[in-house]
């Protein structure tokens, strides 16, 4: 029987090789498509993804947003109160 090593596991296995890596009783139950774990372990790889790629979108936006934050606190601060219409 092959067993699949970590190199593997973190590529993407077509149907096959993935139902090969299975033990003997489970690919019996694969071929009738008892349950389609494939195709959810394969969504499930890609929801984490999906999630990992937002993380990083979220981290860096707050980061752009704590710059910005920083850019319009010291503007507020260093600019001077225009004098009033009218006053001589």
């Amino acid at each position: 029987m092959t067993t699949s090593s970590a190199s593997q596991a973190s590529s993407q296995l077509t149907r096959s090789e993935w139902v090969s890596t299975l033990p003997p009783w489970r690919r019996l139950l694969a071929m009738f498509n008892w349950r389609p774990v494939y195709d959810i372990d394969q969504r499930t790889r890609q929801l984490k993804s999906e999630i990992e790629q937002l993380r990083k979108e979220n981290k860096r936006l707050a980061a752009l947003e704590s710059r910005l934050d920083a850019l319009l606190l010291s503007a507020d601060s260093s600019s001077q109160t225009p004098p009033a219409i009218g006053s001589n």
